[in-house]
């Protein structure tokens, strides 16, 4: 008899053991990864400085004139490599307004429009330096106001009157840096709400999409 409820005890334990192990199994396994979002108007937002020149900037010695410059220059690298993407000069006009596209660079053998450069924002960062990102103005139509290269909305805080952006849309992480956005068409502006974006971006594996990017 001693032997038998022995057995039945080790096996009664060994059964909670398995049981045990299933559950938190199941409590550290989050399952399928949910698809990667990112939105360039959420996150902390910062202090920032806007200007349409690198002149305006040194002028207006709100930093040093060497921020400006590397700062400019930044702005000109990023609307190089990532300035919103349109497949019409018609699409990408009716966002930002007529006689401020061009195109530059080719997709699938054909141009591709981006938005005229209206300046360049600066923000500050976490180690406390500065960096800046191209600058462009939406039509009225789409919202008005500024945007970042990244598509983040220069806002203002209205308690300390500065102008204010978040600082992922100055500086995204390097997934939305080095992945180049999509072109988009009218039919994937419209069907945004008429913002131009949630921004795409092409990725290995992953679609980043930012609320109210160009």
């Amino acid at each position: 008899m001693t032997t038998r409820k022995r057995s039945n005890s080790l096996k009664l334990t060994t059964m909670l053991a398995s049981a045990t192990a299933l559950t938190l199994a199941g409590c550290d396994d989050p399952g399928p990864a949910p698809q990667a979002g990112w939105d360039p108007n959420r996150g902390e937002q910062v202090e920032a400085f806007s200007y349409k020149t690198l002149e305006e900037c040194k002028e207006a010695k709100e930093v040093t004139a060497q921020q400006c410059e590397t700062s400019f220059a930044a702005a000109k690298a990023d609307d190089e490599k990532n300035a919103p993407r349109y497949d019409q000069r018609a699409t990408c006009e009716e966002v930002y307004g007529a006689g401020n596209c061009v195109p530059k660079g080719s997709q699938g053998g054909g141009s591709f429009f981006t938005p005229l450069l209206t300046g360049f924002v600066i923000g500050q960062m976490l180690d406390g330096g500065y960096r800046g990102t191209g600058m462009y103005r939406r039509d009225d139509q789409y919202g008005g106001g500024y945007y970042s290269t990244y598509g983040g909305r220069l806002g203002r805080d209205y308690g300390s009157g500065k102008t204010i952006i978040s600082r992922d849309s100055i500086d995204p992480p390097d997934a939305i840096r080095n992945a180049p956005p999509k072109v988009q068409t009218r039919t994937s502006v419209v069907s945004r709400g008429g913002f131009g974006g949630g921004r795409s971006y092409a990725t290995s594996g992953s679609s980043y999409r930012g609320g109210f990017g160009g």
